[in-house]
C-alpha cells in the first residue's frame, strides 16, 4: 500500500512531494516533527516570493487555521514560531503585491468598472479556450488544480462577518448561506466541486492535489487567506469576493460549455451552471450591498477594496499565463501529469 506523503496530505501514485527547499522544508519538519522552524536568518528576505518556496510555506501555515494536517496537533495553529514565520512572508508578500499595483486602481470605479463589460477578445481567456478546443485532460488538471480553492470555497470569506456591520454584515451572510448550500449539506458549493471531480475521475479529498500545484495557483489561494485572517485586510478581502462574484458568471458559463462538450458528467456540467445564476444574484448584492454598505460604515476602506479587486485580478492572470503556457507547449501545467483513478 502506499504511504501518505507527510502531513497526510494523500499523494497520487507516483507524483512526486514537494521539493525540500529551505522554508517550506523547515515548515514540514516543524509541523512533522513538532518541533521549531528552523532556517537561515536571511532565508526570508532572500526567496523569491513569488516562487514555490514561499507560496508553499504560506499555504502549509494557513493550512493550520482551516482544516489542518492529519498527525499536527491542533495546537500549532497558534504556535508562536510558526506566526512569527507566517507573518515574515506575509509582509513580503504583501509588499510584492503592492508593488505589482503601484498603478492600480484606488476607486472601487476604476477597480470594478472593467469587470462588468464581456471583452469583445476573449482568445486570452482560459475558460473561452476550455469551452471551444479544450481537451477532457485539460479539464481534469484545471479542476485538479481549482480543487485547492473550490474545496474550501466560502470559507475565507466567512471571517470577514465578525469585522462588519449592518448593510455589509447581512449581505455578507446571505451571500454566505447561498455558498454553504442554504442549510442543505449536499448543495454546499465545495460538495458540488467533490462530486465534479468524481466525474472527471480525480480524487475529491481535501487538499490532495496539493504536490501538484504550482506556485502561481498557490498564490492564488494564499490571497484569499491572508486577506482573510487579517482584520486590518478586511477591505481587501470584501474586494477579493467581489472580483470573484462580479467575473464568475460569465466564465462559469463557459466552464458548463466545455465540460458538455467533453462529456465530463453532469455533475461536473451542474457545478458551473449553478454558478451561473447564483454568482449573477450574488454580482448585485456584493456591489450595492456588501461594497456600499461597508463604504457608508468605513469609507476610508475604498482604497483597501480596489486594492484586494487589483489583486486578485493580478494573480489570476499569473495563474492562467502559466497554464496557457505549459498548454500551448503541449506540457502539463501541474508539477506532475496526472493519473486516472
Amino acid at each position: 500500500m502506499k504511504q501518505p506523503s507527510p502531513l497526510g496530505v494523500p499523494s497520487a501514485e507516483g507524483s512526486v512531494l514537494p521539493q525540500v527547499r529551505p522554508l517550506s522544508g523547515a515548515v514540514l519538519t516543524a509541523l512533522s516533527a513538532d518541533v521549531p522552524p528552523t532556517y537561515e536568518p536571511d532565508a526570508v528576505l532572500t526567496a523569491d516570493i513569488w516562487g514555490e518556496d514561499c507560496q508553499l510555506s504560506l499555504y502549509m501555515l494557513y493550512e493550520l487555521h482551516y482544516r489542518g494536517f492529519e498527525g499536527v496537533p491542533d495546537e500549532r495553529e497558534w504556535d508562536p514560531d510558526l506566526l512569527r514565520l507566517r507573518r515574515s512572508l506575509e509582509t513580503r508578500f504583501l509588499d510584492a503585491l503592492r508593488s505589482a499595483l503601484v498603478e492600480g486602481p484606488r476607486t472601487v470605479e476604476e477597480a470594478f468598472t472593467p469587470l462588468l463589460v464581456e471583452p469583445v477578445d476573449l482568445s486570452s481567456s482560459l475558460s473561452h479556450q476550455l469551452q471551444t478546443n479544450g481537451k477532457l485532460w485539460q479539464l481534469r488538471e484545471y479542476a485538479a488544480l481549482r480543487s485547492l480553492y473550490h474545496l474550501k470555497e466560502a470559507d475565507p470569506h466567512a471571517w470577514v462577518i465578525p469585522r462588519l456591520t449592518g448593510r455589509a454584515k447581512a449581505a455578507m451572510v446571505a451571500i454566505e448561506y447561498d455558498e454553504f448550500g442554504a442549510g442543505l449539506a449536499d448543495r454546499i458549493h465545495a460538495r458540488l466541486y467533490a462530486d465534479l471531480m468524481e466525474d472527471l475521475n480525480l480524487d475529491p479529498t481535501y487538499g490532495h492535489y496539493l504536490d501538484q500545484a504550482p506556485a502561481t495557483l498557490l498564490a492564488t489561494v494564499n490571497l484569499m487567506s491572508l486577506f482573510g485572517l487579517h482584520r486590518a485586510l478586511r477591505g481587501a478581502l470584501v474586494g477579493h469576493f467581489a472580483c470573484v462574484e462580479v467575473t464568475s458568471s460569465p466564465g462559469s458559463r463557459r466552464l458548463a460549455k466545455a465540460m458538455r462538450r467533453c462529456g465530463a458528467g453532469p455533475a461536473a456540467e451542474h457545478f458551473y451552471t449553478e454558478h451561473v445564476e447564483a454568482d449573477a444574484v450574488h454580482e448585485q448584492i456584493v456591489r450595492h450591498e456588501v461594497i456600499e454598505g461597508l463604504l457608508t460604515d468605513e469609507p476610508h476602506l475604498e482604497e483597501d477594496i480596489a486594492f484586494g479587486c487589483a489583486a486578485t485580478v493580478l494573480l489570476e492572470d499569473r495563474l492562467t499565463a502559466h497554464i496557457r503556457t505549459a498548454w500551448d507547449q503541449k506540457l502539463s501545467a501541474v508539477r506532475t501529469p496526472l493519473l486516472m483513478r
